[in-house]
């Protein structure tokens, strides 16, 4: 909630030095469409599921703007708050032949796959003052897959009444998010890439057994570097989000390690990935 004015005469200049806010009522609000880019490499689940808890406390207190974390996981299942036990189909000796992890999870939605070669993305954004609308969030999340896919030449769209992103020959991109109750994002998006589909027969995608799974290589027939998916998601976003990407954002290295792949809803809530 923006600050109320000060009382005549009670105006006290802002020091020089000391953190820099990022929100409504700071200094930073002129930068407010500011989104840092920060690409991570391959991170442990657990890992980055730390990581955004951690943004997501800075964020609410004014010391970052908003963050858009892109990444890869090892290979785990997440279950989020909506999950149905039996729709991760592995059990724990075939999980541990596969090197599999299960993790329970704060998003919303059922059962999901992440493993290399998918594309994750999660945004720590705040969205007050304009933007404090779940339901928009999520149609916003979907539009950024289906622009970042087309660029690539891959026809897709999201379907009525689903969360997600699909082509005719199945699903592209998966979604589950939560949103705290100062409206901060956390968790996202997971777009297939070249990921080894093989590995979603351990799972009931989302709860929808017609759910199969696709990716960009698998729809285009050849090869689609995991750098150039990041390129195209983070300039789709930056145009449906309405964010300035930070300088230089292009050129960035990843932070962790590199697989070398080849060249209007309560505050609070967590919305389904399906």
């Amino acid at each position: 909630m923006p600050r109320k004015p000060p009382a005549p005469g009670s105006h006290r200049e802002r020091p020089e030095s000391g953190p820099r806010a990022f929100g409504p009522g700071s200094e930073g609000s002129e930068r407010r469409k500011l989104v840092t880019l920060r690409r991570l490499g391959l991170v442990p689940y657990r890992e980055a599921l730390a990581l955004q808890e951690k943004l997501v406390r800075l964020r609410r207190a004014g010391e970052v703007p908003d963050t858009l974390l892109l990444l890869e996981h090892p290979h785990v299942i997440t279950a989020g708050s909506g999950a149905d036990p039996e729709h991760v189909l592995a059990d724990e000796a075939e999980r541990r032949r596969l090197g599999v992890e299960l993790c329970r999870v704060g998003r919303g939605g059922d059962v999901t796959y992440h493993g290399p070669g998918q594309l994750v993305a999660y945004p720590i954004m705040d969205l007050k003052p304009d933007r404090k609308d779940l339901n928009r969030y999520l149609r916003d999340l979907e539009e950024t897959a289906v622009r970042a896919a087309r660029t690539l030449g891959v026809p897709c769209a999201a379907r009525e009444g689903l969360t997600g992103v699909w082509t005719e020959r199945g699903k592209l991109a998966a979604i589950g998010v939560r949103v705290s109750s100062g409206w901060i994002t956390s968790h996202g998006l997971a777009l297939n890439v070249q990921s080894d589909l093989s590995y979603f027969e351990t799972i009931v995608p989302c709860g929808i057994p017609e759910a199969r799974p696709t990716s960009l290589e698998a729809e285009l027939g050849r090869k689609v570097s995991m750098r150039t998916a990041e390129d195209v998601f983070a300039e789709a976003f930056g145009s449906v989000f309405e964010r300035r990407l930070n300088p230089g954002w292009r050129s960035a290295p990843r932070e962790g390690p590199n697989r070398g792949s080849p060249s209007g809803t309560p505050a609070h809530a967590a919305a389904q990935a399906t």
